[in-house]
Formats: structure tokens, sequence, C-alpha cells
């Protein structure tokens, strides 16, 4: 690897489109044009085109075709997930969600709040987990939505969304959770976590950046934010990006395909990346939960430097401070924050997030630059 083409350590913040995504797409990019409204072949054609990728996306998550809604990403699924929801429900005028959400779903709920809504911030532990009990406690009986990402894009620690859903159906509430981060690592299941609405975004697990999904599970209640005719059940209204979609669809075909394998071995290669590190760097702090994490990402804090500059004198690897969506804000990252790191260990942090391309060569690679980058950083 040179500096011009750097070991790629941050899937996290966007995956390349596989091959096999790309192929898909390519005959709905040019031969295939129709418009899936219309009655004629050209449109029926799409239209199947795009109800089978709309079953692909379903039995990725273990949901039925028709409760799958394409949209442009996991913002805008969350954002329908979540203000379409509240705005469908009468007389509930509460709101849960935790300190460590994504700008997608924090951004919607400060508007809620400017709405007369009232938004409760459940804490997490020191791992990043959210604190069942605490959350609990904060249902209400006018509860009308808790948003729980299932995952968190900087640590991997993974939420007990199943325990809070549970808690949350008893008193007539509804659940989103934002899973843009774990669809296509680990097992995702709608069923199983007992969500009414959940989140996907494509290019999280190797399709194009500019389409994602969102599950609504039958009756679930949901207002449109965007007006127009009956495309998506009316819920998300205008021509639908056929190309995308199936490109989607297909991605989340592989990602059910290669789960059990692909999980493992980067599993295996994140830990292998941990202790390479572990061992050079004396002092090196992991945050995020130890088990309960995404099998492809490691969040670490390096002790007497900031990861910004740790990073920066490791050219021949791509990797992130945090989020991308933070990238440039220097400050302590917000989810590190809100776990109770200090601000020191905070700045000092990086994530390597590791994808289906990832080798044993490239993870040896990483712990050589990042320890002699460390070295250059904090001196002897």
């Amino acid at each position: 690897m040179t500096d011009d083409d750097p070991v790629y350590l941050d899937h996290n913040a966007t995956t390349p489109v596989a091959v096999e995504v790309v192929e898909a797409m390519r005959p709905w990019l040019a031969e295939g044009f129709g418009n899936p409204s219309s009655s004629h072949v050209y449109g029926q054609r799409a239209k199947a085109a795009l109800e089978a990728a709309r079953t692909q996306v379903a039995e990725a998550i273990g949901a039925e075709p028709g409760e799958i809604l394409f949209t442009s990403g996991g913002t805008e699924s969350n954002n329908l997930a979540i203000r379409g929801l509240v705005s469908a429900v009468e007389g509930r005028t509460h709101v849960l969600t935790s300190t460590i959400e994504h700008p997608a779903t924090v951004a919607p709920c400060r508007h809620l709040e400017t709405r007369g809504f009232t938004v409760s911030w459940a804490p997490v532990d020191i791992h990043g987990r959210l604190r069942i009990d605490d959350a609990v406690a904060m249902l209400r009986p006018d509860t009308a939505l808790v948003t729980i990402m299932h995952a968190n894009n900087e640590t991997g620690t993974l939420q007990p969304v199943t325990e809070l859903a549970c808690a949350a159906r008893e008193l007539g509430a509804y659940v989103h959770t934002d899973a843009a981060q774990s669809v296509g690592k680990v097992p995702v299941d709608v069923t199983e976590l007992g969500v009414h609405l959940l989140s996907i975004a494509g290019h999280k697990l190797y399709a194009p950046k500019g389409v994602g999904a969102l599950f609504v599970r039958r009756g679930t209640p949901l207002a449109p934010l965007v007006l127009g005719a009956g495309q998506e059940r009316g819920l998300r209204p205008g021509t639908e990006n056929v190309a995308y979609a199936v490109g989607l669809g297909r991605a989340c075909e592989l990602a059910r395909e290669r789960l059990a394998g692909a999980g493992q071995r980067m599993a295996a290669l994140c830990d292998r990346l941990w202790r390479g590190l572990a061992a050079e760097i004396d002092g090196l702090l992991l945050n995020g939960h130890p088990e309960l994490r995404l099998p492809n990402t490691l969040n670490l804090s390096f002790p007497r430097a900031r990861g910004a500059d740790v990073l920066e004198r490791a050219p021949g690897l791509a990797a992130s401070t945090g989020s991308a969506c933070h990238d440039g804000l220097d400050r302590p990252s917000e989810v590190l924050t809100a776990m109770g790191v200090d601000d020191a260990r905070a700045m000092g942090s990086v994530r390597l997030s590791l994808g289906r391309s990832s080798t044993e060569a490239h993870v040896d690679t990483a712990i050589a630059q990042l320890a002699r980058a460390f070295r250059d950083v904090s001196g002897p």
C-alpha cells in the first residue's frame, strides 16, 4: 500500500460498492429505464425489479416485502420514522432516545422539542451501552416513540433494543431502531428485536450512497414528510430510484448469504489488530463494550497523544477519529463524553472499522503504521 492507496479501515463511514451490486444495477441504469408506475411493459419490468429488491431487503431483516419503504438513506429513514410516527399518533407527546444517537436521530428529536414534545435522553454506561433500568424508568404513559440505535457508529457497542422494546410496548409506545451500522455485520431480525420501525443505510453495507430503506411494521401509524403521489404506499412519494433500490436489494442478499462467515473473519481480524497495537503501545485503551459490539469495530484511545495527530502521521492508513459526520470538529466526541470518558482520552481516540476486503496484511500494516505514528507524536 502507498500513501495514494492507503489501507482502508473506515468501513463504518462508508463501504465500497460491491462488484455484484454494480452488476445488478447496470441494466436499470440503461435499458431498464421504465417508470415503475407506468402500466406498459417498460414500467412493469421496472416495477418487477423494484418489488424483487423489496423482497431481498425484507428477507435480510425477517420482514415482509410490504413492510419495506425505499428511501434516500439512513437520515431520511430516521426522519420519516421519528417525525412521521409522532405526527400520526394523537395524545402522546413524549419521546425517549439515548445520549449516544447519530445526528440523524438527534436532530429530529431536537426539532420535536421545538414543537412541544418532551424528549428524554437515556444515559449509557462506561462501555457505551444503554442503562436499561434507567431507560425503562423514563418511559411514561404518554410516550409515543422510543428510538434507540442498534449499534453505535463510533464504538460499535450493541444496544439492548429487545429489552427496551418489550417494556415500551407494554405501555403502548412504538419503537424505532437505527440499524444503519448493524445490518450486514450482525444478525438483525425485526421480530426478535420487537421494533415497529427500523432504518437501513445502503452505503454502510456495500450498496451506493443515496439509497436506504425503512421497515414499517403493518399497522404502525406513520405520516409522510413529503406530499405527492402514491409511491411507497404514499409514505415516500416520488418516482422510485429503481437502479439504486436494485443495488440495495442485491447488497442485502449478499449480506444475508455472507453474514456468518464475514462476521467471524472480521472479529478475528479485529482481535488481531487490538492485540497487535496493545503489544506495541503501553496504556492503549479500548472504548466500547469488550464483547457486545460490532465484530468489525475498534475504537481506541492513545495515551499522551491526540488521535487526529496520530492519523496525520500514518498516511498509509485511512481511518477516522470518530464518526465521519463529525470530522473537522476540534472537540471531544459527544458519544465518548456521554460514556463518561474524560476529554484527554476522548481526544486521543481513533475509530478503526474493518470490512470484507480487509486482510491480515492490512491489519499488520495498520499496526506498524499506528505504532510508528504514535511514537513520533508522543515522543520517548
